[in-house]
Formats: structure tokens, C-alpha cells, sequence
């Protein structure tokens, strides 16, 4: 009877019953009161983005882009200048949610998984003479009102030409292995896959696929942000030229705008490095491209042998004048 008086009772009334300061367990509370679980354990409502922060992340990722050697300390400076009162701390917190660092080397500038294995560069001091011979790809982020999604490329690099291009939410591997498989279904076998040391590209998921089509692996060295320089040129030419431009509000529009960039930046838009040609009629024709990374460091030992070689034939030949006969 005591049972039916208390389902009686209005839901909201029975609601106020139970609570964690009883001395029984919720479950038991809800069993006596007839009240669903569900009710008592209702999901927290999400919290609303700071504001603020989006603000600080915009300006931070528009003046990373524009110079991508920037750190923490000059994008302080850059932020305090622009009338914000902000500590070096808190621009490195927001950076680190950005996934960003300045692009000079340092310890610790790249951190790949620790089961994962790291290939060679293989592209230093090689000229690039013909469509696939080399291909390249990198993840960048887009900024969105409400967030941020990420974008991955394939690029040719004796064209510059973009073979293929995803959008994912998720940073994971899936959506830079669709990107991979598109591209070689696509437009055939590259030579050489040049990636950097992202856990993403050193994964054997996406590795597996370049073994299973004989593709030879590179990968950027560490603190070496030009290794993979044609791709990060084609970021900021997107971000500058489209994303900032156009302010896409939610994931749909990201999706279309950069459809139609991308067909642009392909079939319409002159390269000052292709000799005003676009990269689809280079990569067409095979014709009026090119590409090459320069050994700077072979070089640099080069030089400093033969200024050994040189000191050590000074020294010998100082000694050999200081032992004849005045």
C-alpha cells in the first residue's frame, strides 16, 4: 500500500526523494521511489567555448601562418601589441592546443609513436624531373567558429599539383589513409612518399599501404620543417586565399569552399614557380616543373674539409718555412 502511495506522487516530487547525501545508494533510492536511473544520472550539459580563447586561437593561427617560425615568445609580443594582456604561459597552452610550434630546431620538435618505425629522408639533394616521381602529404587544422577540423593533402612535387584531399573532425589515421588510396587509385604509383614523423604517417596502417604498392618511404627529418616545403607553401596559399577569405561557419561550407578551391588552385591559378603554368597542365604535360631540396648540409662538410684540408697544408707548409736555414 505504502508502495502504490508513492507512485501516487507526482515525478517531480519523487525526484526530490532521492539525492547522493542519503545514506542509500542511489540505486537502491531509485528501486523505493520507482524513478528511472536515467533521470538521476542526466548528462552534464556541455559547456560553452570560451569565447575569448577562439579569439586568441584565431589570431595566434592567422599570425602562425603568415610566420610559421614564430614561437611562444613572439607571438606574446604579437598579442600584448594588439592590445591583449596575455602571458607567455598561456600563448604555449593555446599553441599546444593548436598542435603548434615554431618551425626552428630544438629539442623535442617532434615526438613520434614510440612503436613505430622512422624511415630516412630521401629526398635531399635529389632534382625531381617528372610527375610522380616524388609526392608528399601533410595534416593542417582549420579553424571554424566552433572548433577546429583538420585537413590532409596529397601534392605532386614536380607540379605542385594536389592529387587528393580530406576533411576529418578526428585527428586519426583513417581519413590520411583514404586520402593515400584515392590518390594511387587515381593517378597511379609514385617513387618516393615523403611524409613528416606524425604517429598518423609512421603508423603501420598507413605505411603498409606504400609497402603493398613498392613505394619507397621518406620521411622529414627531425627539426627540418623545409623537407617537406612544397606542402606547407600549398597551407598557407589555402588559408590565405580561401579560408580566411570566405570565414566558413560550419564543416558542410569547409567542404565545398575547398572543393572548389582546390579545382581552382589546380586548373586556374598560375605558379610564379611553373612559370606562370598551372599545375595540372605540368603535371599533364610533364613539362615546365620541377623540384629539388638542397643538400646544404653535404655541402656545409664539404666546405669544412677543405678548409681542414687547407689549414693543415698552411700549417705544414708555416712549420717547413720556420725549419730552413735564415
Amino acid at each position: 500500500m505504502a508502495q502504490k502511495k508513492v507512485r501516487d506522487q507526482p515525478i517531480e516530487v519523487l525526484k526530490q526523494w532521492v539525492g547522493a547525501a542519503e545514506p542509500l545508494a542511489l540505486t537502491r533510492q531509485c528501486e523505493l521511489t520507482d524513478v528511472a536511473r536515467s533521470t538521476v544520472y542526466a548528462p552534464s550539459v556541455a559547456s560553452k567555448p570560451n569565447e575569448q580563447e577562439l579569439m586568441l586561437m584565431a589570431l595566434i593561427d592567422v599570425e602562425y601562418t603568415r610566420h610559421p617560425f614564430y614561437g611562444s615568445r613572439k607571438i606574446k609580443i604579437y598579442l600584448r601589441d594588439l592590445g591583449h594582456k596575455i602571458n607567455r604561459k598561456r600563448v604555449q597552452r593555446l599553441m599546444v592546443m593548436l598542435g603548434l610550434a615554431g618551425m626552428v630546431p630544438g629539442p623535442n620538435t617532434s615526438r613520434p609513436h614510440p612503436q613505430h618505425k622512422i624511415y630516412p629522408y630521401l629526398l635531399r639533394g635529389v632534382n625531381v624531373t617528372c610527375p610522380n616521381q616524388a609526392w608528399s602529404t601533410d595534416i593542417t587544422y582549420v579553424r571554424l567558429p566552433r572548433g577546429f577540423v583538420y585537413l590532409v593533402a596529397v601534392i605532386d612535387w614536380y607540379s605542385r599539383k594536389v592529387l587528393a584531399w580530406r576533411l576529418s573532425n578526428t585527428l586519426d589515421t583513417g581519413f590520411c589513409v583514404d586520402c593515400l588510396e584515392q590518390a594511387i587509385q587515381v593517378y597511379g604509383v609514385p617513387e618516393i612518399f615523403n611524409t613528416d614523423q606524425g604517429c598518423q604517417f609512421t603508423s603501420a596502417v598507413f605505411t603498409d599501404v606504400l609497402k603493398a604498392h613498392s613505394i619507397a618511404i621518406s620521411m622529414d627529418g627531425r627539426g627540418r620543417a623545409l623537407d617537406n616545403i612544397f606542402v606547407e607553401r600549398l597551407w598557407r596559399s589555402v588559408k590565405h586565399e580561401d579560408v580566411y577569405l570566405k570565414g566558413y561557419a560550419t564543416m558542410p561550407e569547409l567542404l565545398l569552399g575547398l572543393t572548389e578551391y582546390f579545382v581552382f588552385y589546380n586548373m586556374e591559378r598560375t605558379h610564379q614557380s611553373l612559370d606562370y603554368s598551372t599545375p595540372d597542365e605540368v603535371y599533364r604535360t610533364a613539362c615546365g616543373g620541377g623540384a629539388s631540396i638542397v643538400d646544404k648540409y653535404g655541402a656545409r662538410k664539404e666546405i669544412d674539409r677543405k678548409q681542414k684540408t687547407e689549414t693543415k697544408l698552411g700549417q705544414r707548409h708555416s712549420a717547413a718555412c720556420e725549419e730552413l736555414p735564415s
